[in-house]
Order: C-alpha cells, then structure tokens, then sequence
C-alpha cells in the first residue's frame, strides 16, 4: 500500500529554519518518514514561478531546480517518487489553470508540441541525475480541464489532445513509469464517470485514476468508498488518493493564517485534535485498502510538513498578482500537518505503521 507525503514546500521551508524532530530529537524529516513506513513522495514542478522582475511565487516556488534537488534526497532515501506536473508557473486546481507565461501565445499544435517538449525537457533533466519518477501526473486536479482556455472543459477534444502530448512524452522516455489523471472532489461520483468516460472515448492511455478527498469540503467517506469502487471497476484502472488532509488543533499561532476551522471540523464529523486526525487517516486508509479487486493503491498526505515559520507563504506579493487571487499572506495549512507547531512529529504517525 502507498502511505505517501507531499512535501513540495520542504525546500523553502528549511531554507527559513525549520526543524523537525522525532521523540524529542532533531531528525532529517525522511528519516522520520522512514521510521513510520512511509514509501513513497510526491513533489509538484511549476515552469517558472517567478515574476518579470524575478520576484519569487513563494509557496515552494517549485521550480524545475528545486525540484531535482528535493527528488535527489528522495531518491537517496529509497522512496518512489510521483512527479506531478502542474503545466502552470504558479497554482492549478479547478479553478485555475493558467497557461505558462511563454506559452501564452500559444495554441493548437504549437501548444500540444510544447506540452511535449516540456515534460521530455522535465524527464531528461531527471534521468540526468538518475531519478527515475515511479508515476507521473499531466495535470494537476484538471477537473475542469487544463492549460485554459485551450484546454478548459467542456473543450475536451482540446483538452485530451494536450494532455495525450504529456502522455506521449512519458510513455516514450520512461516507458515503465505509470501515468495519472487526477481530479478533486473524490466523493463524486457522477463527476468521475462523466470525466473519465470522455477519457475513454477519446482513447487517453493511461494507468491510474487520482483522487483529492478532503472530508470537509468533498463528501462522506462512503460516498468517497462508492466512487472508488465503482470507477476502479468501470474503467479497470487502480484508484489512489493523491490529496488529503485533516486538522489537529484549532490553537493559533502568529504565523499561521488557517483554513482548517471548527466549522470544517464539523462538517467533516471529526474533532479537531491529533485523536481525531488520527481516526480519519485511519478510516481512510481502510477504506482504500478495502477497495474492490485490490485496485486501491493507497493514500498521500498533503504538505505534512508545513508548519508555522516566519516568512513562508501561500503565496507571495507576486504569486497573487500571478494567479489574480488575494488574501493575506502566511501559513494557511500549518494546524493539517502531522508535526505540532514546533516541528515534533505528531501520534498520528503511528497510524502509518499500523496499516
């Protein structure tokens, strides 16, 4: 089974002074990680996540230099490794998906042969440093398409012909790597079969459905537990849960600006403490493992290791100008971590090598 982390925001988050410790001791956190069975790390890669005056984005500022030297460590601790390829300089979710800043006059074949080009570009520099991604996202949460407006939904000719360019390049260069197709709201059932049924029709080769499931913003465990059933069969595809999170703690902190509340706690039927982090993972993990024909892969934990420090954000100044969407900036994400707010690994982690 997958137990899997994302921990894109590691780098910038080191580089402004986190720590991370394990029964009182400081620890580099993929030998915590290790301890506790985790065996596998997905990291995102933006184009470039900076402004025209080299303003970084923040929130990781992925880019493709950042990520080689987080998949190194990756790497080197034995992990797999699952690439997701945002095809954006900043955020994409359903609601953005914001071209390249240089492929903003691009369309078309041209733009299908840049998407190409891109992710052979990505695959090169990795196979370069012998990092070998185990799986491969085009696209992240295209729900409702990617690479807009080209590929924005209902265009899904235009769409599945961008991300069979992404395909392609994968499948050529790194032909044992397996590719995903992610999308949010995991509880929707309707969503997926309308989603992936076009998938079908337009012939997208592919080999495994990925699902964001949050339980406070996208349905019940059982209707998570439907789809995943249903899709796994209906498409004879394995089903992994690429997003998650739940939150361990209403306390604040000066550096954290959060999203998680008590509203959300109650809507999700969860308390908001590590026992009740713990008793979601848990059922959550059961629930895949319990999927049909063993077709569950299992599940990753979103940004684990965002804890509250000074000067990490969202997004910067520049990341918000980029995206055109505006809030304050700061940690929104600290009390969902599986480390309390100075850095010391939370019980929760037990659960991990339980299941």
């Amino acid at each position: 089974m997958i137990k899997g982390m994302d921990v894109s925001m590691l780098n910038e988050l080191e580089n402004l002074g986190a720590i991370y410790y394990d029964e009182g001791k400081e620890k580099d956190i993929f030998s915590i990680f290790l301890k506790y069975n985790i065996n596998t790390i997905r990291l995102r890669v933006w184009d470039n996540p900076y402004d025209d005056n080299g303003s970084p984005y923040g929130a990781g500022t992925n880019d493709l230099r950042t990520l080689i030297k987080l998949s190194k460590r990756v790497k080197a601790h034995k992990f797999k490794f699952i690439l997701d390829i945002h095809y954006s300089d900043f955020w994409t979710d359903p609601g953005k998906q914001i071209k390249p800043k240089a492929w903003q006059n691009k369309s078309g074949e041209e733009l299908e042969k840049e998407v190409y080009e891109y992710t052979a570009k990505i695959i090169y520099s990795l196979k370069e440093h012998n990092i070998e991604p185990e799986m491969i996202q085009i696209g992240n949460e295209v729900t409702n398409g990617l690479l807009w407006p080209d590929g924005k939904l209902p265009n899904y000719s235009g769409m599945f012909k961008l991300i069979k360019s992404g395909i392609k390049a994968v499948k050529e260069l790194l032909p044992k790597t397996k590719i995903i197709l992610h999308l949010d709201y995991g509880g929707d059932n309707n969503l997926y079969r309308n989603w992936f049924d076009q998938a079908e029709n337009h012939d997208v080769n592919f080999d495994i459905i990925g699902l964001s499931y949050y339980p406070f913003w996208h349905g019940t465990l059982d209707e998570l537990e439907n789809n995943l059933n249903d899709i796994s069969t209906r498409y004879d595809k394995e089903v992994l849960i690429l997003e998650t999170a739940y939150g361990f703690t209403l306390e604040e902190h000066d550096d954290l600006l959060p999203i998680f509340n008590s509203e959300l706690a109650k809507k999700a039927g969860y308390p908001p403490t590590i026992e009740g982090q713990s008793e979601f993972l848990c059922d959550l993990m059961d629930r895949v493992s319990k999927v049909k024909n063993g077709k569950g892969l299992g599940v990753v934990y979103w940004e684990p290791e965002w804890i509250p420090v000074k000067g990490s954000t969202w997004a910067t100044q520049a990341g918000q100008d980029y995206i055109n969407d505006y809030a304050e900036g700061g940690n929104s994400w600290g009390n969902q971590a599986l480390f309390d707010y100075k850095g010391n690994t939370l019980a929760t982690f037990n659960i991990f090598k339980q299941l």
